[in-house]
């Protein structure tokens, strides 16, 4: 390995991957990201090159493209809207219909377990339906 890096200078003039700097840049390594990403059986070269331009593309968005975190009230509603559904629809992850209604306004928080089903059921990590301010209070 040490023999790869030796000339790190030359490695990256020949084109290796670098911090990315610009929406040109990362539009590129996109583009090639996908075309990796879509190969059925990729050698092991081609699922390094995957995971170090992952890691350049998610450091670049986050630095200029960071979605705030939303609070788990408004996910729940934003995927209510996007899935056509009614409060009804989620008493399987809340008990009642009322304990949805709660959650929406304000008036309770999630129990682990309506987290973890809501996690189930949307496909999501739980950590979505976690409050960050919960979180941070208890740190």
């Amino acid at each position: 390995m040490s023999t790869v890096l030796a000339n790190r200078a030359k490695m990256i003039a020949h084109g290796a991957p670098r911090v990315i700097h610009n929406d040109a840049e990362l539009e590129a390594y996109t583009d090639a990201l996908f075309q990796l990403t879509a190969l059925e059986k990729p050698s092991r070269s081609e699922v390094e090159a995957i995971e170090l331009l992952t890691l350049l593309v998610e450091r670049y968005e986050q630095e200029h493209y960071s979605i705030p975190a939303a609070d788990p009230a408004s996910v729940v509603r934003f995927l209510i809207e996007q899935q056509d559904l009614t409060q009804r629809d989620l008493i399987p992850q809340f008990g009642s219909e009322s304990a949805v209604s709660m959650f929406l306004t304000g008036k309770r928080n999630l129990t682990l377990e309506q987290v973890r089903k809501l996690s189930v059921r949307f496909k999501l990590p739980a950590d979505v339906f976690i409050s960050k301010r919960v979180v941070e209070a208890k740190t």
